[in-house]
């Protein structure tokens, strides 16, 4: 088609229609489109030279002096153009109240507006300028992510450190996640296979599921060292102990004999689902597993919003679909023989199994066995990255103690929160402060709805926080404007727990009228609050 860009300037405007229709009817069906798009001219004028050719015009036995003819429509109304933009940007260059703000903005809707304006314009016309001025036909790019967290370049390459330092070591690194769940049955799937001409695989005409259709979820695990793929296609829920059975299936069936002499085991997950950082049942679950394997279980999450950036995603799940696609998903065995098939040129392989248990959503974790988990919080946000030791949960705590009936007597806390500086009371005012604390509930008991058991009561273990450290939670949050998550942070304990000890307190400490010096700063960070302490972080 160069041949067009050398000949066209040699010939007038009737040799150029001609020559261009004739190579359009050369061309067959589509053949106008083609070349216009090639030779850059509008179609109507490839389908005007087509068309003489075709009823034998003869020739008129003038030709147009260049120059000649109607000015462009850019030249003859110098606020088109103007008035275009305005209703294609009219956030950036126009009227935000645009009448065309809510409507698809196609080149029929632009030139019957721009008409109704007084600029007199048809749709292709419209086109042309639009390219003209750098506008193509686009889609929407998905790269918004929410809200960025300021740690989150921070947490990345604290995850690239672990992962280098434990694949250094010999030490197995997976990352974890679950795939979306599939609708099984006869359903489109997109993509697009090979079959013979006009004999495509036939589907449900609507994607709507059936009631009571089957799913598949799969979990999959992707060891980063060995570029090998397990995945475990389950019938039930996407919960916490699904995640943890793939987890211990793959160990018991491919890990303990890849890495033999492993001690320590790094799980990198996203933020969220049966997996995130929140969940208690993951970490419940996780602690039984590194009991039952021997293994030091470390996990490191990925920030919120980032879970694109796992492994996981684009090693394996990306190539599974890419397996899949076009092949309607009609049951189980399906799904798993697909997964299991999915291979690339790089090595990847992928061992996949049908896991047909039983896993019911809405069990919980109390508190109570959340304190005696072996898990130990790293130093750099202890939300995200954990530990979790081979050993059994911690024993129950004694039962409250009955000198003041709802009062336990062991602290949590570590003693440095309970710093002067800290709390801006010397250790005898705050003795003092305990004491009136005491005696201002023991004189009003809370009232319980009949049937409720009362807080530290028999029974209740460890669930609240002793005197001592409800007033330390209380102080810490008042006197240095800390966020929960901060606090949670700084003394462990879960944001649920800190919530409801401010709620406990405040009453009373408003009825004693205690006052509490602000303190100089508002602490965002944990370490922010022991070098107010002068307490080593490195130190319990």
């Amino acid at each position: 088609m160069d041949a067009f860009g050398l000949l066209l300037p040699h010939l007038d405007e009737r040799q150029q229609r001609l020559m261009l229709g004739a190579a359009a009817r050369v061309l067959g069906h589509g053949g106008i489109r083609m070349v216009a798009g090639a030779a850059g001219v509008a179609e109507s004028t490839v389908s005007r030279g087509k068309r003489e050719l075709e009823h034998a015009e003869e020739p008129a036995g003038r030709v147009r002096a260049p120059g000649a003819g109607r000015k462009p429509l850019r030249e003859a109304d110098p606020g088109l153009v103007p008035a275009l933009l305005a209703l294609v940007e009219p956030d950036q260059r126009g009227d935000p109240e645009s009448p065309l703000l809510w409507t698809v903005k196609s080149t029929r809707n632009l030139a019957a507006e721009l008409t109704r304006q007084g600029h007199r314009v048809a749709s292709d016309t419209v086109a042309t300028l639009l390219k003209a001025e750098g506008f193509s036909l686009q889609g929407t790019s998905r790269t918004t992510e929410g809200a960025r967290h300021p740690d989150r370049d921070a947490q990345f390459r604290y995850i690239n450190d672990q992962v280098t330092a434990y694949l250094a070591d010999g030490q197995p690194v997976i990352s974890v996640d679950a795939k979306k769940k599939e609708t099984l049955g006869n359903y489109a799937v997109i993509g697009r296979e090979w079959h013979r001409a006009g004999q495509p695989v036939q589907v449900r005409a609507h994607d709507f599921p059936e009631k009571g259709a089957q799913k598949a979820v799969p979990y999959g695990i992707y060891d980063i060292g060995a570029d090998t793929g397990w995945v475990s296609v389950g019938c039930d829920g996407d919960t916490s102990a699904f995640a943890v059975a793939t987890l211990r299936r793959w160990w018991n069936g491919e890990g303990h004999r890849r890495y033999p002499h492993a001690s320590r085991l790094l799980v990198t997950a996203d933020a969220g689902g049966s997996n995130g950082y929140r969940v208690r049942a993951w970490k419940k679950e996780l602690a039984d597993f590194a009991y039952e394997s021997g293994l030091d279980v470390t996990v490191c999450h990925f920030p919120p919003g980032t879970s694109k950036w796992n492994k996981i995603e684009h090693r394996l799940f990306s190539q599974i679909s890419i397996n899949w696609r076009g092949r309607p998903l009609t049951s189980h065995e399906v799904v798993v023989s697909t997964i299991g098939a999915t291979t690339t040129r790089s090595g990847l392989s992928v061992h996949a199994e049908l896991d047909p248990g039983a896993y019911p959503t809405g069990v919980t974790v109390p508190d109570t066995v959340m304190e005696r988990l072996p898990l130990t919080p790293h130093e750099w946000h202890g939300a995200w990255n954990y530990t979790l030791r081979p050993e059994p949960l911690a024993p129950e705590p004694p039962p409250p103690s009955t000198e003041f009936g709802r009062f336990p007597t062991g602290d949590k806390l570590p003693a440095w929160l309970r710093h002067p500086s800290l709390t801006g009371l010397e250790p005898a005012a705050f003795d003092d402060l305990a004491v009136r604390y005491r005696a201002w509930r023991a004189e009003h008991p809370p009232i319980f709805l009949p049937g409720k058991r009362p807080d530290g009561g028999p029974g209740a273990g460890g669930r609240r926080l002793s005197v001592s450290d409800q007033l330390v939670v209380f102080l810490l949050k008042r006197r240095w404007s800390m966020t929960n998550t901060v606090l949670a942070e700084a003394t462990g304990l879960a944001k649920s727990r800190i919530g409801a000890t401010l709620q406990e307190v405040t009453p009373v400490l408003t009825a004693l009228g205690h006052k509490i010096p602000t303190g100089a700063l508002t602490v965002t960070t944990a370490q922010q609050l022991a070098a107010i302490a002068g307490h080593d972080p490195t130190l319990p």
